[in-house]
């Protein structure tokens, strides 16, 4: 067993764990973060994507001990006060899920996006989200939720929004 201390959704937590074990399977097994949702266990898909220390890494290709010192924030972290991160809020208003499984990672891989570029076009955004699959919407209304985080919140707020989750840059 090896142990690992690091801060989860703001709260810090301390375990022993096996040195083979995922982040996604940590998460989802020892502290219940069940929106991190597994889709193929060999990074392809993007539905278990997380925040390491402010950037979005996929989960399943992560050790546990690798986060070791590290701050997470999952789905369940992104909104604040009980208000849904913008970006959670744009994909509630364009209806950018059918199923729901891949939607924890595309908003956490779209909140990594907006942080690093405030204003994408439709095809900066298409690039940024290549690394999540999703088999149901055709990612139009994907693409469209994020223009609406971009253009109706502002850059700023959506920062903000997420380094107020437990983000960190």
């Amino acid at each position: 067993m090896a142990r690992i201390e690091l801060v989860v959704d703001g709260a810090r937590v301390a375990d022993d764990v096996e040195p083979r074990m995922l982040l996604v399977h940590y998460l989802r097994e020892s502290l219940g973060k069940t929106g991190t949702v597994i889709g193929c266990d060999t990074s392809n898909c993007g539905a278990c994507t997380v925040h390491l220390d402010g950037r979005s890494v996929k989960s399943c290709n992560m050790l546990a001990v690798q986060a070791d010192g590290c701050e997470v924030t999952t789905i369940e972290g992104l909104a604040t006060n009980g208000q849904l991160h913008p970006v959670q809020e744009a994909f509630h208003e364009c209806h950018a899920l059918q199923c729901g499984y891949c939607t924890p990672g595309m908003i956490m891989q779209s909140v990594d996006l907006l942080r690093d570029n405030p204003d994408p076009s439709e095809e900066e955004i298409r690039l940024g989200l290549e690394g999540n699959l999703c088999r149901c919407t055709g990612y139009h209304n994907i693409v469209r939720a994020v223009q609406t985080a971009a253009g109706s919140s502002g850059a700023t707020a959506v920062a903000g929004a997420s380094d107020s989750a437990g983000g960190t840059r």
